[in-house]
């Protein structure tokens, strides 16, 4: 029988990034049996979060079209399909069905907590690989899904080293200032959590609507209250939002991030405000060649051209790449979904130029790795 032809449309303004969305008619059944293993992602490519899945897809290409261009994994290109879904969990759920009825092998480098959980429920019904979320959430990972796999740490990690650190300071007077969402909630839900650990609470809270800017109250709720360090989970154009509207009013204590805020994007709209600025990162040190993953990464981003720039969100992208094409290869040619999951399960204790990954049939989370960074007056990332 034979195979319908695929559908390919380019969404408008993407061709900027590259970017590309298909739809396809093929069979489920056919999905393996080709010379091209799809990937599907959804992402925010527009909007206020944009610079989040740009930079995370740019990675990941860079990865993958080294991969096609040495011929492959097991004589099979890799495509990566995107659609954009605003960093709104409705438009990525329809994403992901479109990929699920598509000819999409697995899914790949979804960005955000509220768009990944929205995806959660029709990955488990189909049985599809999700591999490689842009998200440190407890609620994609506990309790495990056979089908979801992570290489980050998670949230609960990042803000345990925070509030390691600010207490290592001797700094008890917390404020969270937090996206009104599952993300923002997974990170207070940790940052409460990290903080009872040493008998301590928030001394304030402020939120933030998703996809907004709009940080008075947060300000109004924090400030007075005269904390010494304000922890930030929000993207990076609330987080700048806030960082200037608090020191407006006044602020001139500490304000610390977790890693999903974006950092070269954070960097990129504070500008000369951000000297002092902290962020958690999960993903190793992307601007030097001190680890194998680092030195590796800049040559491919080099090769890349020169509109492929070095920073965490693309570095992660690429390491996701990385650990998942590991993962094809241990596969056979033509796997089932099920053989990639049982070859991914396969990478056990293995350290990627230096970014240890452990998974296995019961652990499906790679790396607990977290460190501390931050912003100089120049726009630089430093450790």
């Amino acid at each position: 029988m034979a195979v319908p032809r695929s559908r390919r449309q380019v969404l408008a303004g993407f061709s900027r990034f590259g970017i590309a969305a298909t739809a396809s008619l093929a069979a489920p059944p056919l999905l393996a049996q080709r010379n091209t293993i799809v990937l599907g992602q959804s992402a925010a490519f527009t909007g206020p979060a944009a610079q989040l899945g740009i930079q995370m897809h740019r990675g990941a290409k860079i990865h993958f079209d080294t991969v096609n261009a040495s011929g492959g994994i097991n004589g099979q290109t890799i495509e990566l399909r995107t659609e954009d879904d605003g960093y709104e969990p409705d438009r990525c759920k329809a994403h992901t069905e479109k990929f699920i009825k598509g000819d999409a092998f697995a899914l790949f480098g979804y960005v955000g907590t509220p768009t990944s959980l929205a995806a959660l429920p029709l990955v488990n019904e189909a049985r599809i690989p999700f591999f490689g979320p842009f998200t440190g959430a407890e609620g994609l990972r506990d309790p495990l899904s056979r089908w979801v796999f992570h290489v980050r740490a998670s949230y609960f990690d990042e803000t345990a080293l925070i509030v390691r650190h600010l207490t290592h300071l001797g700094l008890t007077k917390i404020a969270v200032f937090h996206q009104n969402d599952s993300y923002g909630q997974a990170g207070l839900t940790g940052m409460k959590r990290a903080l009872a650990t040493h008998k301590l609470e928030p001394v304030a809270l402020g939120t933030v609507e998703r996809n907004s800017e709009d940080v008075a109250k947060a300000v109004a709720a924090i400030v007075p209250k005269a904390p010494e360090a304000i922890v930030q989970i929000s993207a990076y154009k609330s987080c700048a939002a806030f960082i200037r509207a608090a020191r407006k009013a006044g602020y001139g204590a500490m304000f610390i991030n977790v890693s999903f805020v974006g950092t070269q994007a954070l960097a990129d709209e504070l500008g000369r405000e951000g000297r002092g600025v902290m962020i958690s990162q999960v993903m190793p040190y992307p601007f030097s060649t001190t680890t194998g993953i680092s030195r590796e990464y800049l040559d491919a981003v080099k090769r890349a051209g020169p509109d492929a720039k070095p920073n965490y969100s693309s570095m992660e992208g690429y390491v996701a790449a990385r650990v998942l094409s590991e993962g094809l290869k241990r596969a056979p040619r033509n796997p089932s979904r099920e053989q990639l999951v049982s070859a991914l399960e396969s990478i056990r204790g293995t350290s990627f130029g230096g970014f240890n990954v452990d998974f296995g049939p019961q652990k499906h989370v790679a790396s607990t790795f977290v460190e501390l960074s931050v912003l100089s007056d120049d726009g630089r990332v430093l450790r």
